[in-house]
């Protein structure tokens, strides 16, 4: 357990690319809970630079592969090694509950605990999601220094720890989404063109645990086994009406028609241009 009259150092890491419309918010509900804020930038036109430095935050720079790895050199980068570390996107804020247990937790940490993961809550077109395998989304964000790296990994990659124990805190790390439709559906492309690699390439993944692990066995073990394009249909159908996704009014069927469907279908889709084109350059 924590020495009672050092609050323990927490460093938050935020990877960035053109980032001020989301940045301002996020760096603000880390206000007196991160000791440190290292903004991890890609090549930002924008103010998001400005925005950071006006916060107090430290920028970083490095050129961008993937998340996982801009992750990870941003881990071994990082000096004075805080006594903890937390990952947080630029459309994430911590909520007030979350920020408050968050300090109590570090501070009341077992020597055994190594991480804290907590409930993410989606924010889209202005509501709350509840329905349709959105929430609660446990995610292990917070790790002690020396004890966890990103896994690698092009899509949805995880922290994992080397060893210990994964404690949890009550409280929602807010995602609020999109900025707008366009720009989404459009990250969304890039999203499944790095699903496709992870696939092709078929990356050796990391054992994971609680949520995370179930979810990883049911993808690969059940959903990545069906029919192409069936399976986009299925899942949104299981999402959708199984999960009482249509509980949610218009946002939720935008919501869970366009990540539940739509993105699944286009990950297909990508798949089976590759198929085809490998067929094309067999046969010339």
């Amino acid at each position: 357990m924590c020495n009672s009259l050092q609050a323990p150092t927490l460093a938050a890491i935020i990877l960035t690319k053109n980032e001020e419309r989301d940045l301002p918010a996020c760096l603000e509900s880390l206000k007196d809970l991160a000791t440190e804020i290292y903004v991890v930038d890609s090549g930002s036109t924008d103010r998001t630079l400005a925005i950071a430095k006006d916060f107090g935050a430290r920028v970083l720079f490095h050129d961008f592969t993937n998340h996982a790895l801009q992750l990870n050199w941003a881990i071994e980068n990082i000096s004075p090694k805080p006594d903890w570390m937390l990952r947080i996107d630029a459309d994430e804020r911590i909520s007030e509950r979350l920020h408050k247990e968050i300090r109590k937790s570090l501070h009341e940490a077992a020597a055994d605990v190594n991480g804290f993961e907590f409930a993410r809550r989606i924010r889209f077109l202005g509501r709350d999601l509840r329905y349709g395998s959105t929430y609660p989304i446990w995610l292990l964000r917070i790790w002690r220094s020396g004890f966890g790296q990103c896994e690698d990994s092009w899509m949805d990659e995880h922290i994992v720890l080397h060893t210990g124990k994964v404690g949890r805190v009550e409280g929602d790390l807010i995602h609020v989404i999109p900025k707008d439709l366009s720009e989404w559906t459009g990250k969304h492309n890039w999203y499944a063109t790095r699903e496709c690699k992870n696939l092709s390439e078929k990356a050796s993944l990391v054992q994971l645990e609680g949520q995370a692990h179930r979810s990883r066995w049911l993808k690969t073990n059940l959903y990545l086994r069906l029919p192409l394009f069936f399976r986009s249909f299925l899942y949104w159908f299981y999402r959708y009406i199984i999960k009482l996704g249509f509980l949610e009014g218009r946002p939720g069927l935008i919501y869970h028609f366009l990540q539940g469907f739509w993105y699944r279908f286009l990950i297909d889709a990508k798949l089976y241009e590759e198929q085809v084109t490998g067929q094309r350059k067999r046969g010339d």
